[in-house]
């Protein structure tokens, strides 16, 4: 049921024109450019730009406090701790600060909490711990900025806190001897879409007294992998770092990094997505599986032996990572379609014996299929703990704010956030985060794509003119393209039917599409189906030659009405959540008998074709006005064990069925109820 809706950015073609010839630009890199609103002389220059140039980081408040406590901290051997988090951004960071301090002569340890025992943050016990080795100065990286109490309980230890971080601040500061969050409302500082790392490499730039330039040749690649698994904004400093991070990884790899590589089977030359989809991700499972302790080692070996066997720990981490994220997410869909969450504005779902280290994953999955945010609670014996995604500018803070008193602890930002709850306070909470969501506008999520092509331009030469854009990443997509009005030749299983390959045609051009994570079988589209498609372009160099490479993101039915499929969706969902609904809303969703009829023989007579919803709606050729009545229409014939629906979401019929009774159906019974009423 759930698809993005497209939405094609409109174009300045002139403006994009006279961009390309007064800038001697691409007249496609023009045309993307202007579809992002870089039209500045100026921007265009700093967006292609290999120089580095950075701000000073005195900017941000509080740096100088910071920097007046850490500086006679290295130089009379206290003591000092780097307090970091398990993610790919909280390693990097603890990485970075680490070895810059023993690079000073610091007397410098590290701790990252577990996630499984101790969970995010800065605690008590922790404080203790540092307490007991003799630590006097604590740094924190990536976190901190809730630790009010922690703070003040360190302080009767006599032990000072600096506080970095870049997640969204509380209305009360921690009293530690500096706050540093660009995120703090007094802060000054004119950019603010920092990463824990980005933040900890302005501290170390600050104690060095420079503005960072002279820092990237040993920090780039550890800002740049903690900034992209972060998916903070690349834009301004953020995508120069990135940029001279991406070089030095490709060009001159730390150990722990090559290592990585190597064991992953990555391409020699990595880009912003090859970084996110290979190294991060096992940086990551370090913390989620484990101990986040193996990737920090990692980072900062210096033993080839050592290095190799660290990166074949996080690697079997991440593959045991993967099953078991994927085992959880299929019991959370589960769970929601049997208790009817699927039409809640935010959904939420719990399981006892959950793995908290990949909840954010599930979490994230959950969104990408229902187009909703999403909540997933790990419950064991000791409570609950969850983690949450959003899309859009449905802000997950907030709507967490809005529950504070159910819950024992959150925080985090517009897109993500952690929290704790008692798990008998888990459906108050669904009930109370849905209440505040029902008044606020909802995002449906859309999928832009910044033009139409015609197949006839997909060359080497584009995507080689494409390459000059990276990289890519949150603030700076990578390109999506529409190619419209194609017709489907063939259809093919390609890496042992996991994917599929299609060939299309449009007049006298012809492209070669393949889409990752699909097989034939769940594919609904077949030879001679005339498709509109959204793909991704990039250079592939295999063997030596260099092609085009060209990934599908979505595909549809040439003419489908977006808006009206919208519209059907929101309906049928409003009704699911009981909302008034007007008579006239609640006759579009009435299937008559005949309709009923209709549906089950058109299913009963295409046994070999895949038939979602969408698809089923358009082969019997019904307006996407009748979508939501379709759905309703569905949702009755499965009720009455007419017709069944698969994993993928395949209807069909089964091997036997029970007499057909209408007036058994509760779904029916109720409409025409409240028709009556």
């Amino acid at each position: 049921m759930f698809r993005k809706k497209w939405s094609l950015s409109a174009l300045e073609k002139e403006q994009a024109a006279l961009l390309a010839e007064n800038m001697s630009l691409d007249p496609f890199i023009a045309l993307m450019l202007v579809s992002r609103g870089i039209t500045a002389p100026l921007d265009i220059d700093e967006f292609f730009s290999s120089d580095v140039i950075l701000s000073s980081p005195f900017g941000i408040r509080d740096m100088d406090k910071a920097v007046d406590r850490i500086r006679p901290a290295i130089e009379s051997k206290e003591k000092i701790a780097v307090f970091g988090d398990y993610d790919a951004d909280g390693v990097t960071a603890t990485a970075l600060l680490y070895s810059y301090l023993k690079s000073c002569g610091a007397d410098a340890v590290y701790y990252i909490p577990d996630r499984m025992t101790e969970g995010y943050g800065t605690s008590i016990e922790a404080i203790d711990e540092l307490n007991k080795q003799g630590v006097k100065l604590i740094i924190t990286v990536d976190n901190g900025i809730a630790a009010v109490e922690e703070t003040e309980y360190a302080k009767k230890l006599g032990i000072d806190m600096v506080i970095t971080d870049h997640h969204k601040a509380g209305s009360v500061l921690p009293d530690a001897v500096a706050v540093v969050d660009p995120h703090r409302e007094d802060d000054p500082s004119p950019f603010k879409e920092w990463a824990g790392v980005g933040v900890a490499f302005k501290l170390v730039s600050a104690i060095e007294g420079v503005d960072g330039e002279s820092l990237l040749e040993e920090y780039s690649d550890l800002i740049a992998i903690g900034t992209l698994a972060d998916v903070v904004s690349l834009t301004n400093e953020n995508r120069a770092l990135v940029k001279a991070g991406l070089e030095k990884i490709n060009s001159a790899p730390r150990l722990g990094i090559e290592m990585i590589k190597q064991i992953s089977s990555a391409s020699k030359s990595l880009s912003s997505t090859g970084v996110v989809f290979t190294v991060a991700p096992r940086i990551n499972a370090a913390g989620r599986m484990g101990s986040a302790y193996r990737a920090l080692e990692l980072l900062l070996c210096e033993d080839g032996q050592r290095a190799r066997s660290l990166a074949e720990e996080i690697d079997s981490a991440n593959k045991t990572r993967q099953s078991v994220e994927a085992d959880i997410t299929r019991q959370a869909i589960n769970s929601i379609e049997e208790n009817g969450y699927k039409y809640d504005r935010v959904l939420v779902v719990s399981g006892k014996g959950w793995h908290s280290g990949v909840i954010g994953i599930v979490a994230a999955r959950l969104v990408e299929k229902y187009g909703k945010p999403a909540v997933v609670i790990a419950v064991d014996e000791d409570g609950a703990k969850g983690s949450a995604r959003s899309l859009g500018d449905f802000s997950m803070y907030d709507a967490l704010l809005s529950c504070e008193k159910m819950l024992t602890h959150f925080g985090g930002h517009t897109l993500a956030a952690g929290l704790g709850i008692e798990k008998e306070n888990i459906g108050l909470f669904r009930k109370a985060i849905n209440s505040y969501a029902s008044n606020k506008p909802m995002p449906f999520p859309t999928l832009k794509l910044d033009c139409k092509l015609n197949p006839s331009y997909i060359t080497v030469e584009l995507a080689n003119n494409l390459s000059s854009m990276e990289p890519y990443g949150n603030g700076n997509d990578q390109p999506l393209f529409g190619l419209y009005g194609m017709t489907v030749a063939s259809v093919h299983p390609v890496g042992d039917g996991k994917h599929l390959r299609m060939t299309l045609t449009k007049g006298d051009a012809g492209v070669s599409v393949v889409k990752f994570g699909t097989s034939v079988d769940a594919f609904p589209f077949v030879a001679g189906d005339k498709v509109d498609i959204a793909v991704k372009l990039e250079r592939n160099e295999y063997r030596g030659e260099i092609r085009a490479s060209v990934q599908m993101r979505d595909i549809r039915f040439s003419g489908v009405d977006e808006d009206k499929r919208v519209e059907s969706v929101r309906l049928y969902e409003s009704y699911y959540r009981r909302q008034e609904l007007e008579r006239e809303k609640l006759e579009l969703l009435l299937p008559d008998r005949e309709f009923l009829g209709k549906v089950f023989t058109y299913i009963k007579n295409n046994p070999a074709r895949f038939l979602d919803s969408e698809t089923l709606c358009v082969r019997m050729g019904l307006p996407m006005d009748y979508y939501a009545k379709l759905l309703i229409a569905l949702d009755v014939l499965e009720e009455l064990k007419t017709v069944q629906k698969s994993e993928n979401g395949n209807y069909f019929i089964p091997e036997t069925i029970e007499k057909t009774d209408l007036s058994r159906s509760k779904i029916l019974n109720d409409i025409e109820g409240r028709l009556t009423r």
